[in-house]
């Protein structure tokens, strides 16, 4: 299992400076929140880009919806060239309460699963290179020669993560097409990822790329036998990153440091990827 740090709110000085501490704490990867309106998560993650070297960057998550997807191409594979291939990208339908309606965002659920079905197939054609043409409901692209900018450095693509609903076949379905689930289920358990990984395992098929399996939670940092306990569980029902996400301490960043320099929970077996 792999340990990702979530910051949950800063600018972009509080990004670089708050990543360089999570590489030295051991955190594998760093994560930040892309708001409607608020502080540019792109941005943010450049300049932690620029004072690291290994930890892993990404968004936790990317409302597709809304965003122009040939803008996120740009700027996903910009940073994966910078970062020296460390990007990864975490999509899902966002969270409509966030400012969608104030500032004249899709709200309709069914229209925005459309617009990120369609974005993800922009974003990956665009990531493969030209030409490239799209011709859907909402989008169309056709092929350009115009200064077309350099693929990601991780082939065949920036690793994406994408929301799937339990017991929802076509959100489901949508999250096994890419490269990682992050589980939208009322209560998360063990053995609700354990059917998750048994059932993407089935629908995938056995010669399948690995598949992440992603969780959200907090793990104390003043008791190592408790974090342990708490994730092993979820590792040995298959769940390969766990996000470490102190939500309710945004407002708090001194808590959020003192739990970021405590470091990631000690290493326990996991059943393997997907």
């Amino acid at each position: 299992m792999k340990y990702g740090f979530v910051l949950p709110s800063g600018d972009a000085r509080t990004a670089a400076e708050t990543a360089e501490l999570a590489e030295q704490a051991g955190w594998d990867g760093f994560f930040v929140w892309e708001p409607v309106w608020g502080v540019d998560a792109w941005i943010c993650l450049t300049a932690a880009a620029m004072r690291t070297e290994r930890i892993r960057l990404g968004t936790m998550l990317t409302p597709l919806s809304r965003m122009r997807p040939w803008k996120l191409a740009s700027e996903t594979a910009t940073l994966d060239n910078l970062s020296g291939g460390r990007v990864t990208l975490a999509v899902g339908l966002g969270a409509i309460d966030s400012g969608f309606a104030e500032f004249g965002e899709v709200t309709d659920r069914r229209t925005r699963a459309e617009l990120l079905d369609e974005g993800l197939d922009i974003l990956t054609g665009l990531w493969a290179g030209q030409p490239f043409s799209h011709e859907g409901k909402h989008y169309t692209v056709r092929p350009t020669t115009f200064m077309p900018p350099p693929p990601p450095v991780q082939q065949p693509r920036i690793p994406i993560w994408v929301v799937g609903a339990w017991g929802r076949p076509k959100s489901m379905t949508r999250a096994l097409r890419y490269d990682g689930l992050l589980p939208h289920v009322t209560k998360l358990t063990p053995e609700i990822v354990a059917r998750m990984r048994a059932y993407a395992r089935a629908v995938r098929g056995p010669d399948a790329r690995p598949y992440d399996i992603v969780v959200e939670d907090v793990t104390p940092s003043d008791d190592t036998m408790s974090a342990a306990a708490l994730v092993r569980p979820y590792a040995e029902a298959g769940v390969t990153w766990w996000l470490e996400s102190l939500w309710g301490f945004a407002d708090d960043h001194e808590k959020v440091l003192a739990r970021l320099r405590a470091g990631p929970p000690p290493p326990v077996t996991s059943a393997g990827l997907v």
